[in-house]
C-alpha cells in the first residue's frame, strides 16, 4: 500500500524549491484532467516530472464539465466510432479498477417522441452502444412503455412521450477527481503545485529547455529546467503558444457550456434524462440532492478565466427542459449555475457542435509538445498519448503506460468500507447517510479526513449553511489538497457555491475560521477572502442577468480575483 501524499502548506513550500533546484525530464503546463493525467502518467513511467498550474488544480474546464464519464452517444450518430469505444473502455476502467470511489453508474431515460420509426433507430443505437463497451458493470439498455417511463419519471408530461429506452453511463465529480489524479501523481513523486504561473519558456537556440515560472501568492519566481514541456492549458494553449513564440499547428476555439443546479424535488424521477434539441442532446443528471440540467454549446470569444451564463443560456435550458416537464422549473427553482468552456480543435466551421472532440499531440517545436481537444472521458487516453510523444524528446526510448493498471488514492480497500458503512458511523459518531457522503468523495481515505476529529470533536460537525459537509472535510483540503483560498474550498474541494442556493455566502465565514490558522491567515487576510468571495458570488448572480456574453462578462470580471495571474488572465 502506497502512502499518500500530502499536499499542505508545508509541502507546497518544499515543491517550490524543488522546482528551481532539480532537473526534470517533463514539466507540464496546466491542472486540469489532462495535465495531471499527465504528471501521473509520466511519474508511474520513472520520470522525473513537474507540474505547474497558474490557477488551482481543475479551475478550468475540468471543474465545469457535465460531470459524466461515458461514451457520447451523439458522436454514433456523426459515426465516430473509434472515439466512443475508446470512451467506454474508459468509462469501465474508471468504474472497475481506477476510481470506483469517485465513478458511479447512472441511467438515462431517453423519450421517445416519434411512433413507427424512432424506437428502431434509438435501439440500435444504444445496441452498438452496449456492444462497443464489451465486458461492462453497467447493465444494457432497457425498453420501456411511455407507462412504465412515467412510473420512473412522473414528472414527464403524458404528451411528451411515446415510449422511452433506458440506458447507463456513469457519473464523476469532475474537480474531486482532478484532485485525486493531481494527487496521485505527487504520491508517485511527481512535483506539482497550483498558484504557479508560467510567464516566460527558458530556451537554448530555438529548443525549449524549460519556463521561469511566477509564484502567483508571492510573487517570486524560479527558472524550471526539462528536458520536454507539455503544454496541457486547454482553451489556454493559443496563449502559451504566443507566449513560446509559435504559432502551433492547430487553434482551439472556446465553446462555452452552461449548466443549471435546481433542487430534487423539483422533477420527480428515479433517474436521469438525455433530451434531443435543435443542436444537440441535453441532460438532465441527479446530482445527490439536486439535478443538473444542461449544456449550451455557443462560441466563445472573450477572457478565459472566468466564463459566465447569460439570461439567453438560462432561458434556453429551461425552455428545452420544461417542454417535457408536467410542471415546468423556474427561475425560482435554480440554487445554482456554472458555465464552463470546452477546448475544441478549431476547424472549417464557426458551429461549435460541429468541431472535434478528439485530440492532437503535437511537436510545436523541439523540446515542446501540445496536447489539446478531446474530452473528459478520454483524459488518461491523451496523457499517454503525450508521454508516448515525449520520448521523441528524451532521446529514450519509455516503458508503456501503465495508468489503466494504477488505481487514485482512496479506491484501494474501498469495496470493503462500502460494506462497513454501518460500523465506521458508529465509530466517529456520525449518521450513516454522513459516512456514504465521505467514502464517495475519498474512499478509503476516509480516515485521514476524519482523523483531526479525534483532537477537536467539532470538526467532525456539520459546516454552517452546508450540512452535507463536516467542518473536517475543509481542514483537509487545506493540509492535504492544495487549497490556499475561499473559492477553492467553497467551488472545487466542496461543491458549495453551485449546491446550495446562497452560493456559500452563509458558509464563507465559517470555513474561513476552520482554515485560518493552517493557511496563516492574519484577521485582514481572512476578512479580504471573505469579502473577496461574496463580491465573485455577487458578480456571478448579476451576470446571469444580461443580455449577451459581452455584458455579462464585464459585470462578472469587475469581481476581484483571489489569484492574479498576468499571462492566462
Amino acid at each position: 500500500m502506497i502512502n499518500p501524499t500530502r499536499l499542505g502548506p508545508s509541502e507546497r513550500a518544499e515543491n517550490w524549491r524543488r522546482l528551481g533546484s532539480e532537473q526534470f525530464d517533463i514539466l507540464v503546463v496546466g491542472g486540469g484532467v489532462t495535465g495531471t493525467g499527465v504528471a501521473l502518467d509520466a511519474a508511474t513511467r520513472g520520470l522525473r516530472v513537474a507540474l505547474v498550474e497558474a490557477r488551482d488544480f481543475a479551475a478550468g474546464t475540468s471543474s465545469r464539465s457535465s460531470k459524466l464519464f461515458h461514451g457520447g452517444l451523439r458522436y454514433l450518430e456523426q459515426l465516430n466510432f473509434g472515439l466512443v469505444k475508446e470512451a467506454l473502455r474508459e468509462r469501465e476502467l474508471m468504474l472497475t479498477r481506477i476510481a470506483p470511489h469517485l465513478v458511479r453508474p447512472v441511467s438515462f431515460l431517453y423519450p421517445l417522441r416519434h411512433r413507427m420509426w424512432e424506437r428502431p433507430y434509438v435501439t440500435a443505437g444504444l445496441t452498438l452502444y452496449d456492444t462497443m463497451a464489451g465486458k461492462r458493470s453497467v447493465p444494457r439498455h432497457q425498453q420501456l412503455s411511455r407507462s412504465a417511463a412515467r412510473r420512473l419519471c412522473p414528472s414527464l408530461r403524458p404528451d411528451a412521450l411515446v415510449g422511452a429506452i433506458r440506458y447507463f453511463d456513469a457519473q464523476v465529480d469532475d474537480a474531486r477527481h482532478t484532485m485525486t489524479v493531481a494527487r496521485t501523481a505527487a504520491t508517485y513523486g511527481a512535483t506539482v503545485l497550483n498558484s504557479a504561473e508560467v510567464v516566460e519558456f527558458r530556451r537554448t537556440g530555438d529548443r525549449i529547455i524549460g519556463a521561469r515560472v511566477r509564484d502567483v501568492e508571492t510573487g517570486a519566481h524560479t527558472d524550471v529546467a526539462a528536458t520536454v514541456v507539455i503544454n496541457c492549458a486547454g482553451v489556454w494553449t493559443d496563449e502559451l503558444h504566443r507566449l513560446a513564440g509559435q504559432r502551433g499547428q492547430y487553434n482551439v476555439h472556446a465553446s462555452k457550456g452552461v449548466h443549471l443546479v435546481v433542487p430534487r424535488d423539483r422533477i420527480h424521477s428515479t433517474t436521469g434524462l438525455i433530451l434531443r434539441t435543435e443542436r444537440s442532446v441535453l441532460f438532465v443528471i441527479p446530482w445527490g440532492a439536486h439535478w443538473i440540467v444542461g449544456t449550451t454549446d455557443t462560441t466563445w470569444e472573450l477572457g478565459k478565466a472566468h466564463p459566465t451564463a447569460t439570461e439567453a443560456d438560462i432561458t434556453y435550458l429551461l425552455d428545452q427542459v420544461n417542454d417535457v416537464l408536467a410542471t415546468p422549473l423556474t427561475r425560482d427553482d435554480i440554487e445554482g449555475v456554472y458555465a464552463g468552456l470546452r477546448p475544441l480543435l478549431a476547424g472549417g466551421t464557426d458551429d461549435t457542435t460541429k468541431l472535434s472532440r478528439e485530440h492532437v499531440v503535437t511537436r510545436t517545436q523541439p523540446g515542446m509538445l501540445s496536447v489539446a481537444g478531446g474530452k473528459y472521458t478520454t483524459y488518461r487516453v491523451m496523457a499517454a498519448d503525450a508521454v508516448d510523444a515525449a520520448a521523441v524528446d528524451l532521446d529514450r526510448p519509455l516503458p508503456r503506460t501503465v495508468t489503466d493498471r494504477i488505481s487514485l488514492l482512496g479506491a484501494e480497500g474501498y469495496p470493503a468500507l462500502r460494506n462497513q458503512v454501518s460500523l465506521l458511523a458508529q465509530r466517529y459518531g456520525l449518521p450513516t447517510w454522513t459516512v456514504r457522503h465521505l467514502l464517495g468523495r475519498y474512499g478509503s481515505l476516509i480516515g485521514e479526513v476524519l482523523a483531526p476529529g479525534e483532537d477537536d470533536p467539532s470538526l467532525l460537525l456539520p459546516t454552517p449553511g452546508a450540512e452535507r459537509y463536516l467542518r473536517a472535510e475543509f481542514r483537509y483540503a487545506a493540509t492535504h489538497e492544495s487549497a490556499l483560498h475561499l473559492d477553492d474550498l467553497l467551488t472545487r474541494r466542496s461543491r458549495i457555491s453551485i449546491e446550495e442556493s446562497h452560493r456559500g455566502t452563509e458558509t464563507a465565514e465559517a470555513v474561513a475560521d476552520i482554515v485560518a490558522d493552517v493557511l496563516g491567515w492574519d484577521e485582514r487576510r481572512r476578512r479580504a477572502e471573505v469579502e473577496a468571495y461574496l463580491a465573485r458570488v455577487e458578480a456571478e448572480r448579476r451576470s446571469h442577468t444580461q443580455a449577451d456574453d459581452p455584458a455579462a462578462e464585464a459585470v462578472r470580471v469587475a469581481a476581484p480575483d483571489s489569484r492574479l495571474t498576468t499571462v492566462v488572465a
